[in-house]
């Protein structure tokens, strides 16, 4: 199973179910081509750089702190949830994200920074279906895996329970798939 790199913050909102859509335009290395859904199943894999709680909606920024002191030491990381891609739509208009606030974690002016970012690439908006690990992983940071990129090979499978249960994510899916259309 490969791995998505996203920051720590957002992994916890996923798990909590707090979240729902991720917002991708890519990094630097996929400026090019933009990002793209490899994966219809991935392991979630928490990163530490670049995560503000200015880039944070209000409700969710003092997590921050708490995420932050839970990372693990350097050359190590903790995997503790997998996601599935339900539906990837890309967008170009920005009042469609912004009736997507309610589905992710981060405000405004971060949503519209990352739109400016390459204007030309359109937004990819993943409806994500998210499971917590049975037990998590441990795994060992390879050098490799550093950098900005999305996607990494973790090559480990992964059980676990949805963090939302099926009418809470059938009604989510539905409102999304709406705003979406």
């Amino acid at each position: 199973m490969q791995a998505l790199k996203e920051w720590a913050v957002v992994c916890k909102a996923l798990q909590e179910g707090r979240q729902t859509v991720l917002l991708r335009k890519g990094g630097i290395l996929e400026f090019r081509q933009g990002f793209e859904v490899k994966h219809e199943r991935f392991l979630l894999f928490p990163t530490y750089e670049h995560q503000a709680k200015e880039h944070l909606q209000q409700d969710y920024a003092g997590k921050l702190d708490a995420v932050l002191k839970e990372q693990p030491p350097a050359g190590a990381n903790l995997l503790t949830g997998y996601a599935e891609a339900k539906l990837v739509k890309e967008i170009s208009d920005t009042s469609v994200l912004k009736r997507l606030e309610k589905y992710h974690i981060w405000n405004e002016s971060y949503v519209n920074a990352r739109m400016a970012y390459n204007p030309k690439k359109p937004m990819s908006v993943i409806l994500l279906r998210v499971y917590n690990l049975s037990s998590p992983i441990s795994v060992n940071t390879k050098e490799e895996w550093a950098g900005c990129k999305s996607w990494i090979p973790v090559d480990l499978e992964a059980t676990g329970r949805p963090s939302l249960d099926d009418a809470a994510f059938d009604r989510v899916s539905k409102e999304v798939t709406e705003v979406l259309q």
